[in-house]
């Protein structure tokens, strides 16, 4: 298919959703581009000749294509021309032309030496300076570098510089079995461990034409649902504390903290892995239905009574309105996935418009619909999403006490050729792509996680904010750098 045929498609309505590289330069770089439609993923492959070192950009015709590029550029070495900020994003290079050689070379760094070169300047002027802030920062955080181009109190841009995480999760993947992969998957990012063993696993199921058992999907829908709920009481936290709210900061790290046991409870595990496996799941939850019930409806007492607390402070509030906006056509024009996307009023979610597992069978009462595109609208959007995570739980319980008996998992045999798999983790959308040899062994698999497609427009966010807005900003994004920088 040619670039003018993805445009055409574009402009019909499918949504840029990732673009994947393969293969080498000698051999040929084969550009795989995701399109995203209301029931499923297109993969539209865009094969360069052998030995072809660049191509027509994608991003000034397709704007959320920019950061794709760039890492397509880090790792396989070909150039999109044309492309209007070319800088390192994923690895750091040695020198302005030649990116390390990983994946899509024939051998792969042992180790990569930091970049200490000072990135070009997007913002100039008298009186401008970068400030960067990070990689190592106080409180936990992960490992990333913020470069704040600033007069001395507003943000005219912020460069993103995620290559500090970078851990190789692609070429880790290569020759592992399906079984043995979905752990490496759950690993990806910690905060949407489910998510992400579900992707897999949905891309595992495609290639083997296998069903899993209704019981299964209700179990997968239960921990994702779970972990939604502990992910928004993270940003919920963490905004409080932005906001030097030490109670609420106790209160919902409290509230977390009995999330993630209730996971350990069900499972052994606070991240809920060893949970999914392709083909269903591994065990039934190990909590009775009351049992279960009587917790979930302890927790969302409280998490609604601490919710409703803090949505009435107003010192906190006015932290947020107003605060990082991202306006309803850039976030169209860009994609924009999850509470991100839907404070700016796209309405894209896998549960619903991709539907998977048990989620058909669920009834649903969605919150209402969301413009603003600030930080307030961001947590308003999660607020609506543990409301209804607890609504659909309550279901899942119910469905889950009369299906004690049947079969966990359906058989999964050897699979090969290519698949796409999705869920919709609490940062939004993650796609797996999936290459398997005829072994049944992973010849390639790329991860896509929200947070990367999000952090992309995370310079965009600064309109009129000053310093101290950065972590109600930051926070409000509820990204993952492990999920950007694999």
């Amino acid at each position: 298919m040619s670039r003018e045929e993805i445009f055409a498609r574009i402009g019909d309505g499918a949504r840029f959703a990732a673009l994947i590289g393969d293969g080498d330069v000698t051999e040929g770089v084969t550009l795989h581009v995701l399109l995203a439609r209301p029931g499923g993923i297109d993969v539209v492959d865009l094969r360069l000749p052998p030995g072809t070192g660049a191509y027509p950009a994608l991003t000034p015709r397709i704007p959320s294509a920019f950061w794709y590029e760039r890492k397509l550029h880090d790792l396989f070495g070909v150039v999109p021309q044309g492309h209007p900020r070319l800088d390192p994003l994923v690895l750091p290079h040695p020198d302005d032309n030649e990116p390390l050689p990983s994946p899509g070379a024939a051998f792969h760094p042992s180790h990569v030496e930091p970049d200490e070169r000072a990135l070009p300047s997007h913002v100039m002027g008298t009186g401008l300076f970068s400030l960067p802030h990070g990689p190592v920062r106080s409180g936990v955080f992960e490992s990333v570098e913020y470069v704040v181009e600033t007069p001395g109190e507003d943000i005219p841009h912020v460069n993103v510089r995620p290559h500090f995480k970078h851990r190789g999760l692609e070429v880790r993947f290569e020759g592992m079995a399906p079984n043995h992969a979905v752990l490496l998957a759950e690993r990806v990012e910690g905060i949407a461990s489910v998510a992400h063993a579900l992707a897999f696993c949905h891309a595992v199921e495609e290639l083997a034409d296998a069903q899993p058992p209704l019981t299964a999907q209700l179990v997968r829908a239960l921990h994702a649902e779970l972990e939604r709920i502990a992910s928004h009481l993270d940003v919920a936290m963490k905004l409080a504390d932005a906001a030097g709210l030490a109670v609420a900061v106790a209160r919902f790290g409290w509230h977390k903290e009995r999330t993630l046991r209730l996971v350990s409870a069900l499972c052994g595990n606070r991240f809920g892995r060893g949970v999914v496996i392709p083909g269903g799941v591994r065990a039934l939850p190990m909590l009775g239905r009351e049992d279960l019930r009587s917790r979930m409806d302890a927790l969302r007492r409280a998490v609604s009574a601490d919710a409703e607390a803090l949505m009435q402070t107003a010192s906190f509030l006015d932290r947020l309105r107003g605060t990082g906006p991202l306006d309803e056509d850039f976030a169209l024009e860009h994609g924009l996935l999850g509470p991100v996307g839907r404070a700016g009023g796209t309405g894209d979610d896998t549960r619903w418009d991709r539907p998977y597992d048990a989620y058909p069978k669920l009834s649903r009462t969605p919150g209402p619909r969301r413009s603003d595109g600030d930080a307030m609208a961001r947590l308003r959007v999660r607020w609506d999403e543990v409301a209804e995570s607890f609504d659909l739980l309550a279901q899942i319980v119910e469905l889950l006490g009369d299906r004690p008996d049947e079969t966990l998992a359906a058989p999964v045999g050897p699979v090969a050729g290519q698949a796409v798999g999705w869920a919709e983790a609490p940062q939004g959308e993650v796609l797996y792509f999936l290459d398997a040899e005829r072994d049944g062994r992973l010849r390639r698999c790329a991860p896509r996680s929200a947070s990367f497609h999000n952090l992309a427009v995370f310079s965009q966010a600064f309109h009129g904010d000053i310093l101290t807005d950065f972590p109600f900003i930051e926070a409000s994004f509820g990204l993952s750098i492990a999920g950007v920088a694999m």
